[in-house]
């Protein structure tokens, strides 16, 4: 028996602004953090502290996340010149 999904090839994947994303989001986890802060006694009364440290650790992470994409970014960005440079018949390192 086939399956629909094996008709048909997958499609490329998207590309788009995504040091912007990932840096939005990571503004919008540190926000929330430092919006909860002032009340974090009501939230230690109901026992939900666990929200002000999930937005905490969500801003970290989204830290580490802008590193990655920035580092992904420039590294296609040079394998994208030494394509050129190599088409051209220019050496890279000039």
């Amino acid at each position: 028996m086939w399956k629909k999904s094996e008709l048909r090839d997958a499609p490329p994947p998207l590309e788009g602004p995504v040091v912007g994303t990932i840096t939005g989001g990571t503004v919008l986890w540190f926000v929330l953090f430092l919006g909860q802060l002032p009340f974090y006694g009501w939230f230690d009364d109901h026992g939900h502290t666990w929200w002000v440290w999930t937005c905490l650790a969500g801003g970290c992470l989204g830290l580490v996340g802008v590193w990655y994409v920035r580092s992904r970014d420039a590294a296609i960005k040079r394998a994208a010149a030494a394509r050129t440079d190599e088409a051209q018949g220019t050496s890279p390192s000039a």
